[in-house]
Order: C-alpha cells, then structure tokens, then sequence
C-alpha cells in the first residue's frame, strides 16, 4: 500500500485560491502581504502565489497598519468608473488596510476583516483604492463600522504612507489621494472589483 508524501501540502494561490470572504463586500477575507514592522515591500508574485521582494521601502516611512488585498477582486473598468480622475484601474487585485490593536508582526497570513471606509488613490492615471478595514472581533475597533468610528490620526497616517511611499527626491509624486470616503462607497469599490474579477477571471 502506498501512502501520499506528508509533506506534501498543496496550496491555493492567495489570489485565485481564496474566497472574498463569507459576507461581501461588508465582511471581507485580506491576504497580508506587508506588517508594519516591514521595511521591505512585499508582494504576492502572480505566477506562483508565494510572496517575493518587490523592493525596499525608500524611506523610513513604514505601513500603519496591516496591508495586502481581498482574494478574487480586480481593479478593472467598474473600480475605475468610480474614480472619477483615474482612466482604467490597476489590474491588480483590491488592496485593503486592516487595523488590529494587537500587534501582528508576520505576513503571507489571511483574516476576516469588516469594511469602513478607504482611500481614491490615484497611481498614474489608474485607480489604486486602498479599502480600509478593522479586524473582526478585534478588543478595540472591532465595533467600528464607519470610519468616523476611527481616530482621525489613523487614517492620516495611512493617507500620508500612500502619498510618500513612492516618492523618489527630486521628482514629482505620480501617486494622488483623490478623496477619504465612509463605508458606503467603499462597499461600492468591493462591489465593483468583484465583478471586475467575474468578468475578467469568470466566476
């Protein structure tokens, strides 16, 4: 009798591989990618699923919070639509910044997170969102649905990490904070990559 490798384990791309989340677009699964603790910018490689070095941060500047994107989203004609100065969208998938009291010092790790609100960063003409997010049953946001529920210091923190974290001395950010928006019209992004992933992926 033969019996299969144990350790063998096969793994789901964490884009293609993994659902949105039980309850989209309120209550969302995030793949991590990048902690705070990161100096290193780290990416999912679409190829393969695992994470690899995009490159260092060029600044001191680190992420706020927790920060990668929602499985099986994509930034495509819907999301762009609803960012009113950007032509197309990324192509990427949804990212999301997720706020946890407690710190979470490790990525390539997925969590249920609940949607409040998000940032209309624009990246060289394309829409870029960054949905905001609080980690469900967290002790301290977990009761927090909009993003007035947030103190305005945490938000400013994200909205100043995606205006620098590209900036290069000497020459003009391409990378522009549109506008802050509530969960309203973030649930409407999460709605719109959804479908943007329907139609270019199927379902």
């Amino acid at each position: 009798m033969s019996f299969p490798n144990p350790f063998y384990r096969w793994r789901p791309h964490p884009w293609h591989g993994l659902e949105a989340g039980a309850d989209p677009p309120k209550h969302v699964n995030a793949y991590i990618e990048i902690t705070p603790f990161d100096s290193v910018k780290y990416e999912v490689d679409k190829a393969t699923g695992y994470l690899r070095v995009d490159r260092p941060q060029r600044t001191s500047s680190q992420p706020p919070t927790l920060y990668g994107f929602i499985p099986r989203t994509f930034c495509g004609h819907r999301v762009a639509k609803l960012s009113p100065e950007s032509l197309k969208g990324d192509k990427d998938p949804l990212d999301i910044c997720v706020i946890s009291e407690r710190p979470i010092n490790r990525s390539d790790i997925i969590l249920r997170a609940r949607v409040v609100g998000g940032l209309q960063m624009v990246d060289n003409e394309e829409a870029d969102d960054k949905i905001i997010a609080v980690l469900e049953n967290d002790n301290i946001w977990g009761d927090a649905h909009k993003l007035d529920d947030l103190p305005n210091i945490l938000v400013e923190r994200l909205r100043h990490y995606f205006c620098t974290y590209k900036t290069i001395l000497g020459q003009e950010a391409n990378t522009t904070i549109e506008t802050v928006y509530d969960w309203e019209h973030a649930l409407a992004v999460v709605e719109a990559a959804l479908l943007d992933y329907k139609e270019e992926y199927g379902g």
